[in-house]
Formats: structure tokens, C-alpha cells, sequence
């Protein structure tokens, strides 16, 4: 388990094809759903992730169509029980500790937070995109008992354009082999990208 956890950080869908063959697509899921739906595991990769599974299926080992439903399904049932989470459980979820530390962090929280002041109910849909924000986007709509019907509309709208927009990005661009072959470096390009709107943001304020 520990060697598949090491191998699922560094995004070597090879290896774990390899060795667990057509459960890959069981494992893709898990990840996505763990990511998106427990506020104590936002290091996970997620946008490197569907992009890198998007890469691999252009190999021919994955099919984009399962992977794609999959994926959303499981990032759309992840977010949801987020959010139930946050409504039922709120702010005693912090209170949470294993072998002294605290499971989940307030900070994050206060981070999302900061999110939704600034974009509003759309900030479920642009905080896909954005690392950690993304995990913590569902708790915090939960805890400010926002209207369900509401949050899912916006989560599900998100949802298909993640998942859709970056696994189908990774699957596109596989043909190019200098991408191909600089997998990490593209992964870190994703990652930057996605903080680059807080940081734009902070910026603006910083000089207000």
C-alpha cells in the first residue's frame, strides 16, 4: 500500500497500470473522491492527476469515455458528502486530532473563506481549479448552510468542466511528445496555474 501511495504522488500511472492493471480506474476514483471529499487529505493531486490520466489514455491503456464518467461521478459524490460534512459535523470537525495533531487545519478554512468573499456562489466552480481551496469549497458552502439545490447546481456545473477540461486536455496534447516526455514539468505548469488567480488577487489587495 505504501509503494502505491508513492507511486500515486508522482503521478506514475504507468507502474500502477502495470501492477493493478484494470483497477486503475477504481483507483482514479478513489483519489478523486478522497481529494474532493475529506477535508484531511487536500495534497492529493487533482488537476495534475486528470491531466496526467488524460495523457495516459491517449496511450490506448485507458478509455477517455469510462474515465471521464468515472471521474466526474466521482468528484461530484466527493463534493457532496464535503458538503454534508460541513453542515452536519461544522466547526467540531476541527476538534479532530490523531496521536496528538489535528487532523484538519483552520487555516485552510480561513483561506476558502477568503475565496468566497471574493467571488461569491461562483467560487464553487472557479475553486475547482484551485489547489486545497477545492477540498475545503464544499465544507465551507456546507457550514454556511448554503442552499443545497443552489451548491450542487454550481458543484455539478464545475464538476464537468474539471474534469472534462483537463482530462480531455491531457488526452489532446498527448500527442505532442516534448509534453509526453516532460510530464513533471507540465504538472508543475498546472499547479502554478491554478494558484496564479489568488496570488494575482493578493496582489491587488496588498497594493490597495
Amino acid at each position: 500500500m505504501t509503494e502505491l501511495f508513492k507511486h500515486i504522488l508522482h503521478l506514475d500511472l504507468e507502474w500502477i497500470f502495470q501492477h493493478y492493471n484494470t483497477s486503475i480506474y477504481f483507483i482514479l476514483f478513489l483519489i478523486i473522491f478522497i481529494e474532493t471529499g475529506l477535508v484531511a487529505m487536500p495534497f492529493l493531486p487533482g488537476d495534475s492527476l486528470l491531466f496526467t490520466a488524460g495523457l495516459f489514455a491517449r496511450s490506448g491503456f485507458l478509455n477517455l469515455y469510462v474515465l471521464l464518467l468515472l471521474l466526474f461521478i466521482a468528484a461530484v459524490l466527493g463534493d457532496n458528502i464535503n458538503y454534508w460534512i460541513g453542515r452536519t459535523l461544522g466547526l467540531r470537525v476541527f476538534d479532530i486530532k490523531i496521536k496528538g495533531h489535528y487532523v484538519v487545519k483552520r487555516a485552510y478554512l480561513q483561506k476558502t473563506e477568503a475565496f468566497f468573499k471574493s467571488y461569491g456562489p461562483k467560487a464553487i466552480i472557479m475553486a475547482r481549479f484551485v489547489p486545497f481551496v477545492r477540498t475545503f469549497a464544499p465544507f465551507a458552502a456546507g457550514l454556511g448552510k448554503m442552499t443545497y439545490s443552489r451548491y450542487v447546481s454550481f458543484d455539478v456545473l464545475g464538476g464537468i468542466l474539471w474534469v472534462g477540461g483537463l482530462t480531455c486536455a491531457g488526452y489532446v496534447l498527448g500527442e505532442v511528445s516534448w509534453i509526453r516526455n516532460h510530464i513533471d514539468l507540465v504538472c508543475l505548469g498546472i499547479i502554478a496555474l491554478s494558484v496564479l488567480p489568488i496570488i494575482v488577487k493578493w496582489l491587488s489587495r496588498a497594493k490597495a
